[in-house]
């Protein structure tokens, strides 16, 4: 099927287009170009929130709390859920999710598994592109959900509008606040699980994290803590009222048009760099490689120097 006749469907909220394009991305079609230029003009008005915590904190059941949430307030929602990659089929270890079963129905709500596929930082490559997929396709939230991460997988603070974590209590939390990376790519902090002893415990450790780390100007956001036991609902609602108060800070103050500006640059180099590779990667056994390599190891050009000409090159290419 043609490229606009996707769009154009996909627009018109049927998931099976939006399925088929989001498999475009995913698979790095040739059309991968077509896609987007035709996606460009119709994305940028969907609210992108990332939900990203360790292993064990409930990120799919508060995934799908948020998704029920938005839902009573007549939004469209997007959901996309990067799991591990299986080592054998390099799919979606997890697959569908479990716990999203109950929205399956609605037709309102549309949820994606992506794999890893190997790609470090808690997010699948393809998940920017897959973010303006369900942007251009009509949503109004996309809830981007990370696989279990460490302090070092926070790439979802540079693809998400607001970036929630979350935490839970008896999973050693004082040792995961502690963790800088993680502590500063909050927007809002949600303990989840909080009716189980130590709940208390994990938020006055958060809280202390949040303030030894904290250098905010009067004004500043400070990201508010919030408890909620997602299994049953609760205070869920009160986490969809911290991201709204999130959205109008930032809208008030120009932050968020900086944001996804920022966004829109990292996006581009990893663009840029990628076809870099692939250009590089095709010069194995070139002469032209051949020969720098033959002047460095007789020493008459430095790997540095060598380097530079190699990219006047490709770049003059």
């Amino acid at each position: 099927m043609d490229v606009p006749t996707l769009v154009e469907q996909a627009r018109a909220g049927r998931p099976r287009a939006v399925a088929r394009l989001i498999s475009l991305v995913e698979g790095a079609s040739p059309q991968l170009r077509e896609v987007m230029a035709a996606l460009a003009p119709l994305a940028g008005g969907a609210y992108v929130v990332g939900l990203t915590g360790s292993p064990g904190v409930g990120k799919s059941t508060s995934t799908s709390a948020l998704v029920s949430a938005y839902r009573r307030r007549g939004k469209r929602v997007g959901v996309l859920a990067v799991d591990p990659s299986s080592p054998f089929s390099g799919g979606a270890l997890l697959g569908d999710r479990v716990r999203m079963q109950e929205h399956s129905g609605d037709s309102g709500v549309y949820i994606r598994s992506m794999a890893t596929r190997g790609h470090l930082g808690g997010l699948a490559w393809a998940a920017p592109q897959a973010i303006r997929v369900l942007d251009a396709a009509g949503c109004d939230v996309i809830l981007v959900e990370t696989v279990g991460v460490g302090q070092s997988e926070v790439e979802i603070a540079d693809q998400a509008d607001t970036s929630v974590v979350l935490l839970a209590p008896g999973m050693g939390d004082g040792i995961q606040a502690a963790k800088a990376g993680i502590l500063e790519i909050g927007d809002v902090y949600v303990v989840n699980k909080a009716d189980r002893d130590g709940a208390d415990s994990t938020v006055r450790e958060l809280n202390h994290m949040l303030g030894l780390g904290e250098a905010r100007e009067p004004g500043d956001w400070r990201p508010p803590i919030v408890r909620t036991v997602a299994s049953r609902g609760e205070g869920v609602d009160e986490v969809v009222e911290a991201l709204e108060k999130h959205r109008a800070w930032m809208e008030e103050r120009g932050a968020l048009t900086a944001r996804r500006r920022r966004r829109a640059a990292g996006e581009v180099e990893t663009i840029a760099l990628t076809a870099l590779r692939q250009r590089i990667g095709d010069l194995h056994g070139d002469r032209r490689l051949d020969a720098l390599a033959a002047r460095i190891t007789a020493g008459e050009l430095d790997p540095y120097s060598a380097a530079d000409e190699l990219v006047r090159e490709l770049t003059a290419q």
